[in-house]
């Protein structure tokens, strides 16, 4: 029997779910996508509310430059991604202080001229990493298999995989102070706010490689998708079942049925139970055991591990306040205070004149923060009205920082729409609706796509390399290396 008597499910079509599945498909496996919802994407998908289309999350295109991890897929899947670079990729304000994100770094160094000998390190750091994870790295390791494609990669990427080893278990911050810049704390709370939305915490705790690569985001560059993030999605979809698969909506899965350490299949919310030889899930780790009847009720009722949910705001705008303000993402932080929870946001518009997505002179606008999920569901379990109240508080102090960072949004406003955390687990079905992936603090305590199933595999955010669209369909390449290699072991 060859791939092509090789039935995958995939559950979620969030982008890793669907970049696994169509890399899956396009190699002749049988493969069959159950989302809940009636349209794909997950945490990068485009809804339309009223007369807006709002992307779900505040986020820009990342990986499409050339060689990068969605450019690579399309060319694989006979993708043309509708992408224009975005001229800034972001800009960031905080207080008097703001800078245009851009494939230079020279405004950043005329405003913070220490920093010249950190931004070069991080340049030669993060062209080493694209250059190992070009072709999907085997991390974390699986046998002896992938320790040697690791010491392989690392062997044709010499000399510079070595330079990497004296920063694999350092700290940001650690880095940081290796410049002299721990001392400035404009510059500090620059680096925290990027890595706080790209790697999920601040520099005392990120990892030094993986907040290299994030760094370089800005150079490598952002991408206007047309139609909004969702496109993504809905193109990868299209190629499953161009190649032979479906992608089935409004099919919950609400049960994984196994025997032992095999998947057997899985169920539906509609009755439905549906045969698998491999399961791709693309869910967090707490949602996977939620499914799975074999894990203790103690296991499924934990609480969640330390990371992030976001409290949104989704709102219609005038037009003209990007064009005074010169990009259509913004990055805005409070003069103090710890990070998130309304101290800093991330805010990402609709493109000018794109009727698709907002009436004319408008922009769809959408508004994240990073928040902690379990008061929220605690609130609400306790009292309605107080969980109400707590909405409406942190609307109003989204709404201050934005007026005090962009005071022509003050009286440009046409609609404002809160979700919480939520609402984050109704749309993604992820437990308490930890959006974002993991915190990444060490190379060594990471998550793959591997569980206590021989034939049920992660993939998305909740596994290594973590969020973004060119995290998650890094990742994604792994899932599939390991469906494949599990196939191969099969005696049909």
């Amino acid at each position: 029997m060859n791939l092509r008597e090789l039935h995958c499910i995939v559950i979620g079509a969030g982008i890793g779910g669907l970049a696994a599945g169509a890399l899956l498909a396009r190699r002749g496996v049988q493969v069959t996508v159950l989302e809940a919802r009636h349209y794909p994407g997950g945490c990068a998908s485009t809804f339309t509310s009223g007369v807006y289309r709002f992307d779900s999350g505040a986020t820009v295109g990342c990986g499409f430059h050339s060689g990068g991890p969605l450019d690579r897929l399309g060319r694989e899947l006979d993708i043309a991604w509708p992408v224009q670079r975005e001229p800034v990729a972001w800009q960031y304000r905080h207080g008097d202080l703001r800078l245009d994100l851009l494939p230079s770094r020279d405004n950043i160094i005329a405003r913070f001229p220490g920093s010249k000998t950190f931004w070069d390190e991080q340049a030669r750091i993060a062209r080493a990493l694209w250059r190992l994870s070009a072709e999907g790295l085997p991390w974390p390791v699986s046998g002896l298999r992938d320790v040697a494609g690791v010491a392989g990669r690392a062997l044709a990427s010499l000399p510079d995989s070595v330079h990497l080893l004296p920063f694999v278990q350092r700290t940001a911050w650690e880095w940081l102070a290796s410049h002299g810049l721990d001392s400035d704390p404009d510059f500090v709370r620059f680096i925290d706010a990027q890595l706080l939305i790209s790697v999920q915490t601040t520099s005392r705790h990120a990892n030094v490689l993986n907040a290299a690569i994030a760094l370089d985001l800005p150079v490598a560059g952002t991408w206007r998708v047309e139609g909004g993030i969702g496109t993504v999605a809905r193109l990868l979809a299209e190629s499953i079942e161009r190649d032979g698969g479906a992608v089935l909506y409004s099919k919950k899965v609400i049960r994984i049925d196994s025997i032992q350490r095999e998947v057997l299949g899985v169920e539906t919310s509609d009755g439905d139970a549906l045969a698998a030889d491999m399961v791709v899930a693309n869910l967090t780790p707490e949602s996977l055991d939620y499914l799975d009847d074999s894990s203790p009720a103690s296991v499924r009722d934990l609480l969640p591990p330390s990371g992030w949910s976001a409290f949104m705001l989704y709102l219609g705008v005038d037009s003209s306040v990007f064009e005074r303000a010169g990009a259509d993402h913004l990055q805005l932080v409070a003069p103090e205070g710890e990070l998130g929870e309304c101290r800093s946001l991330f805010v990402s518009a609709s493109p000018a004149g794109d009727a698709e997505r907002a009436p004319e002179k408008q922009r769809a606008v959408t508004i994240s923060t990073h928040t902690k999920a379990v008061p929220w569901f605690e609130t609400l379990h306790q009292n309605r009205e107080q969980y109400e109240s707590m909405k409406k508080e942190y609307t109003d102090r989204t709404l201050t920082l934005l007026f005090e960072q962009l005071p022509e949004a003050h009286d440009a406003l046409c609609s404002v729409t809160a979700a919480t955390p939520l609402s984050w687990e109704f749309w993604t079905g992820r437990r308490w609706g930890n959006v974002g992936g993991y915190a990444q603090t060490s190379l060594f305590g990471v998550r793959g796509p591997a569980t206590k199933y021989n034939n049920l595999f992660l993939t998305g955010d909740s596994v290594f390399p973590g969020q973004s669209l060119p995290g998650v369909v890094t990742g994604a390449r792994r899932t599939v290396e390991l469906v494949l290699r599990r196939a191969g072991k099969l005696r049909w």
